[in-house]
């Protein structure tokens, strides 16, 4: 039996996160029990805990979901109680600020990731920091059912924009509303579409910055969608944006190149190592709403070169096919139950 854990919580209006994805794959194969689906933190943490406890002789591994804030004590914790009852476990690292919190939190680090059966790095970005301080790591990247991303391809190329990832302040989907308002200066026909929940009231604060500077009919906000019903409204837009400062291995930017979409995206965290640019995609510095809008342009006035990008995109991306991901997990799983 096995035990994931992580933050189960799309029922609220949350992103589903990995525990939901992946877990669900995986438990196609193993017996899996994904923990916890708790709004509440310390109800949440609190779950954690009493689940390992009460499963501590039936479960042959703990996988853990970890990322670099609060919910990094939590993957602490967890891990405590694996070892005291002599469970192995995989962090599965998933903070894009995960190297900051190496340096923060030395001594913790090192109990949790030396003391591990193995760490997964979903993104080379985070493989190789975690690498360069001297922690064992393995790569096994985030992973798409290619087979539901139809690949449409655009012969011309608007400046309709589409933005699909919570709203938090590490994202700054704010910026994506000042470059709709620069990009307007340009195209009269540019629009924006953002999807997804919010997190920390930051949907608030971009509603009311395009309700300010008199954009609001040139904006959707779609809230939380199904992913089949994101899929098919992208078909709608010509070009995805991701505005975020921090990030790991998104898994929203490998959906938008699967689906055919030029991506212009800050290069932060584990981004460049996804996308190359100027080859399957464009890189922009965070914040720099001139390079955005400059990238946009470019897209829109080469839409043969958006097209060779977004051609190349998808076959990057391919490589990260379930079909291709599962054996690396089931190998990992199947050698540390034995």
């Amino acid at each position: 039996m096995i035990l994931y854990i992580g933050n189960k919580l799309s029922k609220y209006g949350f992103t589903p996160t990995s525990i939901e994805t992946l877990g669900a794959k995986l438990s196609d194969h193993y017996p899996i029990d994904l923990v916890s689906d708790k709004r509440n933190k310390i109800v949440r943490f609190c779950d954690f805990i009493f689940t390992i406890l009460k499963g501590r002789n039936k479960y042959k591994l703990i996988i853990i979901d970890t990322y670099s804030s609060a919910n990094f004590y939590f993957a602490f914790a967890s891990a405590f109680l694996a070892k005291l009852f002599h469970i192995p476990y995989v962090p599965i690292l998933r903070g894009g600020s995960l190297p900051a919190r190496l340096e923060k939190s030395p001594g913790l680090s090192a109990y949790l990731f030396r003391g591990s059966y193995k760490n997964i790095a979903p993104s080379m970005y985070l493989h190789q920091a975690f690498e360069a301080l001297g922690y064992p790591v393995d790569y096994i990247p985030n992973n798409i059912d290619m087979k539901i991303y139809q690949c449409k391809r655009r012969e011309i190329v608007r400046p309709r924009l589409l933005y699909v990832r919570a709203f938090h302040t590490i994202y700054n989907p704010t910026l994506a509303i000042h470059v709709l308002v620069d990009l307007l200066k340009k195209y009269d026909d540019a629009v924006l579409c953002m999807v997804g929940p919010d997190k920390d009231g930051t949907m608030k604060e971009t509603v009311d910055l395009a309700q300010s500077l008199g954009v609001t009919d040139k904006v959707k906000f779609t809230g939380a969608l199904t992913k089949p019903d994101w899929i098919a409204l992208s078909a709608d837009y010509d070009i995805f944006i991701s505005t975020t400062d921090f990030d790991n291995h998104p898994v929203s930017v490998i959906e938008a190149m699967a689906l055919g979409l030029p991506v212009v995206s800050t290069n932060v965290g584990g981004v460049p190592f996804l996308i190359d640019d100027q080859e399957n995609g464009l890189l922009v510095p965070p914040r720099n709403r001139d390079a955005f809008v400059a990238a946009i342009a470019h897209y829109v006035e080469n839409p043969i070169d958006a097209q060779l990008v977004a051609e190349k995109a998808r076959k990057k991306v391919e490589a990260y096919d379930w079909e291709i991901v599962k054996k690396q997990w089931f190998d990992l799983i199947d050698l540390a139950k034995k």
